[in-house]
């Protein structure tokens, strides 16, 4: 009796130990914003069909940012933003906000820094902003730039972190931003020489990750790993 019940209690430890995280079995409910900047719709969609973690809708925003009036908003475990709009109303600014109340994850990548320049908030959230409005040019703010298709040699911040686990080194073609004006409250990820290329933040209770890359590079194995980490991390997975 008494062997039996040791084996009973050692099953039991197993068991306890080898149970999964919670939610480790269902896939991460994403919603893609697009809209305001041209992109090769196909390739960039692939990259997230291509993902087995993830279950995604995309909302091609055709006015502006109504992509925050959907009434299924805060059913989402992450919101990727791929969009450029310059308008935002008061509404869609507090459901925006209310995001990070509930927690739920974003994930900035390229032109969306292009987004609401008149709305100094989202710079803030993201972590920084691409600077190409005359009104933002105040205060010792300077106007950024970019490059076309240009190699790009990123290095991993050796720092270790969830979203660069495996990642070593690499080179990208892609367009390159220089001159955001960052807003000082995120951690590197990702550089190439002294500019931040990926980033990382929590805003209340939610977690945030920007890159400024992203145009045109969907197939890139590296490009495709930080995406598919970011969610995942944005996600608390």
């Amino acid at each position: 009796m008494k062997i039996q019940l040791l084996c009973a209690l050692l099953l039991a430890t197993f068991v306890g130990c080898a149970s999964p995280p919670p939610h480790a079995d269902k896939k991460i409910k994403v919603l893609i914003l697009t809209g305001g900047h041209h992109f090769k719709a196909g390739p960039f969609f692939k990259m997230f069909l291509d993902n087995p973690e993830i279950t995604f809708i995309a909302d091609q925003q055709v006015k502006a940012a109504e992509g925050y009036d959907r009434p299924d908003l805060y059913t989402f475990d992450v919101v990727v933003l791929y969009d450029a709009p310059t308008n935002i109303t008061d509404a869609e600014k507090a459901r925006f906000l209310a995001l990070f109340d509930k927690g739920i994850g974003v994930v900035v990548l390229h032109h969306a820094y292009l987004a609401y320049p008149l709305w100094p908030e989202f710079g803030r959230i993201a972590g920084g902003r691409y600077i190409y409005w005359t009104q933002e040019i105040t205060n010792g703010v300077t106007e950024s730039i970019y490059k076309s298709q240009v190699r790009i040699p990123v290095t991993v911040v050796p720092a270790p972190h969830p979203i660069t686990a495996g990642m070593t080194d690499f080179v990208l073609t892609n367009e390159l931003y220089l001159n955001l004006d960052m807003a000082g409250n995120s951690t590197p990820l990702l550089k190439t020489g002294d500019e931040w290329v990926a980033w990382y933040r929590t805003e209340k209770r939610s977690r945030i990750v920007g890159t400024i890359l992203g145009h045109d590079c969907y197939a890139d194995p590296n490009f495709r790993k930080l995406v598919a980490q970011s969610i995942r991390w944005a996600a608390k997975r």
